[in-house]
């Protein structure tokens, strides 16, 4: 018979602990950011684009990780099944804190400014396309879709629990589900990142994002399962095997991200793609340049070595090292495709790089926590749990 994992006392009174702790933090430098916004209103927005970037895509890559185990059946997915669920039931929230981005359009896209457009053939090309108000209804499919997606992941789940076997249904929804995942998010990237530059285009772009997010909920799986090992019965479960698990995929995702990398600029310096080198030369012959040498060293090649271990990937405080280097790496990735849009001639920057993207993270992991407290840890009705609690013992 399979044991409740409701969530215990001690651990339900350190989430409420941790969720106040968010909010006061949230409030705090959401005040701080804003007063700065009417100072500096250009960097506010672009640190809010780099720091939305970041956490929507850890609401995405959980939605996006809950379909890949519902579609591939491994065990590997079971016991990480509540907290991605938690996690991807943000996006509707995210939908809102999207509004301030929709705000600043005219601070971060220069295709905005109809003077600039018509001055620039390509830009007037692409006008059509590449409008504010296309741009925004474009943002309201995009999150319908999510939206709807994250609803029936979370729905049938839940209804698992009390109902049985829901693996069928599930899985046939997550197999148009991850198309729609890939589609969205290549679209969604184009517009809210690759559209920063006037000319730029890459075919590779929105899978670096699929990888990237990938690598984010990952991360965030690692860490969060970490944590829970200070409790019982959760520190039974989440074994070396469970780690070892998600280190392994981990390893796949930062491959992938290097590989959709190196191939876009593999393809564009080689054949000297005239319109898509200029996105390159500030970022890497100014001083920005030493930021994309970091993303080389630290957001591949001392991961991917120390990843190659299998003792590592066994040891939960040895693999969520790597895991907390992979999320700053991340977030300077971001910060690196971002503001160097507008700061061309070299490395800038300011105290809103900082207070604007934490103070979205501590809203997302208030509401994180929030969403966590409604359901047992453990799907207690997944068809797979009792192999994996078996194979969690190894």
């Amino acid at each position: 018979m399979t044991p409740s994992f409701n969530i215990s006392p001690p651990l339900e009174e350190d989430i409420a602990r941790w969720q106040r702790q968010a909010v006061i933090a949230s409030v705090v430098l959401s005040i701080i950011s804003i007063i700065g916004a009417f100072f500096n209103p250009g960097d506010f927005f672009r640190s809010y684009l780099f720091g939305y970037l970041f956490w929507i895509g850890l609401g995405l890559g959980a939605m996006a990780l809950l379909m890949l185990q519902y579609l591939t059946g491994g065990r590997w997915g079971v016991v990480t099944r509540r907290p991605l669920e938690a996690a991807s039931r943000t996006l509707p929230w995210l939908a809102l804190l999207f509004i301030p981005i929709a705000a600043g359009i005219p601070y971060l896209y220069h295709w905005a400014h109809r003077d600039l457009v018509v001055r620039d053939s390509i830009l007037l090309h692409r006008s059509v396309y590449m409008n504010p108000v296309f741009f925004i209804v474009r943002a309201i499919v995009y999150f319908a879709i999510w939206i709807c997606l994250t609803y029936f992941l979370n729905k049938w789940s839940r209804q698992e629990d009390s109902w049985g076997d829901q693996t069928t249904r599930l899985a046939r929804l997550s197999a148009p589900g991850l198309v729609l995942y890939v589609f969205t998010v290549t679209f969604s990237a184009i517009d809210w990142a690759e559209s920063l530059e006037d000319h730029f285009f890459s075919t590779m772009w929105g899978f670096l994002f699929v990888a990237d997010q990938g690598i984010t909920v990952l991360c965030f799986a690692i860490l969060f399962s970490l944590v829970l090992t200070r409790w019982q019965p959760m520190a039974d479960v989440l074994r070396a095997a469970r780690f070892h698990d998600l280190g392994k995929l981990l390893l796949v995702f930062v491959m992938l991200w290097a590989y959709f990398a190196f191939s876009q600029l593999l393809i564009i310096w080689s054949g000297n793609l005239s319109n898509e080198i200029p996105w390159f030369l500030p970022r890497i012959g100014t001083t920005w340049g030493w930021l994309g040498g970091a993303l080389i060293v630290l957001q591949f090649i001392v991961p991917f070595l120390m990843l190659l271990s299998r003792p590592l990937k066994r040891n939960a405080w040895a693999l969520s090292s790597v895991a907390i280097l992979l999320l700053l790496m991340r977030f300077v990735d971001l910060f690196w495709i971002v503001m160097p849009s507008t700061y061309r001639t070299g490395f800038h920057i300011s105290w809103l790089s900082f207070t604007v993207p934490i103070a979205l993270g501590a809203i997302w992991i208030a509401l994180f926590l929030q969403n966590l407290k409604r359901a047992p840890l453990l799907p207690l009705g997944a068809p797979e749990l009792e192999e994996a609690l078996a194979h969690a013992q190894h």
